[in-house]
């Protein structure tokens, strides 16, 4: 995807809420972090959606230090659900990082996971296995739809919010009843 953070219709670094008209139920309740927007498509991880699995179980199957971690990992989305992200602000020069902003990076290798097992590792971080992506057009359809209610991110949800309480300060950021949604969209 190409780089989308200057373009004014990017939802780069902006939440994702599943709206009660989403048909998918792999996403009921979900809150995503968009990664990256653009006019190619959207790549973005659930941050609400623990797996059975903790980091430092992950970090033992990979044969690196902090098995002790009793962190969850996040379900990230349906796509690629074997592949690792680590979303996290910024640290060190890791491999295979992306900034997405100035407070938060994408990080697809290893050698960050050798470094929060070492406790070398970013300040704020949160692990994801899979990641929810859309082609060309296809996020714009589904907004278009009512599927999903968008606000800003802010790094305070994102890594400071206890994971159950994230679907509720989004939609309190959004400023959102869900009890008052309606499924048609109207023009003033």
């Amino acid at each position: 995807m190409t780089a989308s953070k200057h373009s004014p219709h990017s939802l780069r670094h902006h939440f994702l809420v599943a709206s009660p008209y989403l048909a998918d139920p792999r996403f009921h309740g979900a809150v995503i972090y968009l990664c990256e927007h653009s006019d190619e498509g959207a790549l973005g991880l659930m941050i609400n959606q623990p797996l059975d699995i903790h980091l430092g179980e992950i970090l033992e199957q990979l044969d690196l230090p902090g098995g002790e971690l009793d962190l969850p990992v996040f379900s990230g989305g349906p796509v690629e659900t074997e592949r690792g992200f680590v979303l996290h602000s910024p640290g060190a020069g890791w491999q295979n990082t992306a900034t997405i902003t100035d407070d938060v990076m994408l990080t697809t290798s290893r050698d960050i996971l050798a470094g929060i097992g070492r406790n070398e590792g970013p300040e704020e971080f949160l692990m994801a296995l899979g990641y929810s992506g859309w082609g060309e057009g296809q996020l714009e359809e589904e907004l278009g739809s009512n599927a999903w209610l968008t606000c800003p991110a802010t790094t305070d949800i994102v890594f400071r919010t206890p994971w159950p309480d994230r679907y509720n300060a989004v939609l309190k950021l959004i400023g959102i009843d869900l009890n008052q949604l309606s499924e048609v969209v109207g023009h003033a």
